[in-house]
């Protein structure tokens, strides 16, 4: 306990210590963050507001946009302080709840994913079920499912790392307290606890991509049937959009903590994290969402009453 308390703050090293670059990448992460800001909180707007869109699809992206809100937000501000006031310091405690909260909120992006498949499984391959079988208690149990696996997910990997003992070693070689990040500072022994990592990671990302796998298994197999032209390219556009996103998701989760920190190059790390937490929040209107015709829609029914247009 002794050696733990003597480390009482970290400090982020962030992505570049160029002086030059300082201000463009504050300009283009406030940007970034901007986006983020509009384009979620606009969805979650236009859901709530637009009576047609209140339906088990658009119940879980309202939720999507929110823990993509999140999870951005646990990480960007901090960010863009250390680019323009030069602020690289972050306490003890605060370096935890940073943890914690994005490892929450992407934790349950993962498993909204999911549950957004198998939404989709419902609507394509059962479609006269389709209003029985998604009602709104099956859809509020799958997206407090969602909150709860990824809490306890935290939970478990916070405990973890901060159970660790810091005895000298403060300088966190990322933009944030990523697990991975501190979890190399400590002193003590961390086999287990990437281990844990390992584990734990393995089974949240396999166990949502399976239900994300066999949703479209039997989504594709249901496309193939089908005699309408018309019904096939909606089938088959809904299907490329959320696989498009679940592709990129997935695909750095694993790239970023689906092998031990021995074989980690933490400036690679940091460019796949820029991805993941903040042009990933940004990019998921737009990719769920914005090419949707009801969307547009609603859209334009909002600005035409607020006499935008």
């Amino acid at each position: 306990m002794k050696n733990r308390t003597e480390v009482t703050q970290f400090i982020l090293l962030g992505l570049t210590n160029d002086p030059g670059l300082q201000v463009p990448l504050f300009i283009i992460f406030a940007l970034i963050y901007l986006i983020t800001l509009i384009g979620n909180l606009g969805m979650i707007t236009l859901i709530l507001l637009d009576s047609r869109l209140h339906t088990p699809m658009y119940f879980f992206l309202s939720n999507l946009s929110l823990v993509d809100l999140c999870y951005s937000t646990a990480v960007t501000p901090k960010v863009m302080a250390g680019f323009i006031l030069g602020d690289k310091v972050i306490s003890y405690n605060a370096c935890a709840a940073q943890m914690f909260f994005f490892v929450a909120f992407a934790t349950v992006e993962s498993y909204l994913l999911a549950s957004m498949a198998y939404d989709r499984y419902a609507a394509v391959c059962k479609p006269l079920h389709y209003t029985t079988s998604m009602t709104t208690s099956v859809c509020a149990r799958l997206a407090i499912g969602s909150y709860v696996c990824g809490f306890l997910n935290a939970s478990i990997h916070t405990g973890d790392t901060f159970s660790l003992s810091f005895c000298e070693s403060h300088l966190v070689h990322h933009f944030f307290c990523d697990v991975l990040a501190v979890m190399v500072l400590s002193c003590s022994d961390r086999r287990v606890s990437e281990l844990l990592l390992i584990y734990v990671v393995s089974f949240n990302v396999f166990f949502a991509l399976l239900v994300i796998l066999i949703s479209y298994i039997f989504i594709f197999i249901t496309i193939l049937k089908m005699r309408s032209s018309a019904g096939y390219r909606k089938a088959l556009s809904t299907c490329a959009s959320h696989l498009t996103a679940v592709s990129i998701f997935y695909g750095t989760v694993i790239f970023m903590y689906l092998q031990p920190s021995s074989s980690h190059s933490m400036d690679t790390d940091k460019v796949a994290s820029v991805f993941y937490s903040m042009v990933i929040p940004m990019l998921n209107p737009l990719v769920y969402s914005l090419r949707n015709k009801e969307v547009k829609m609603a859209l334009v029914k909002f600005a035409w009453r607020q006499n935008i247009l």
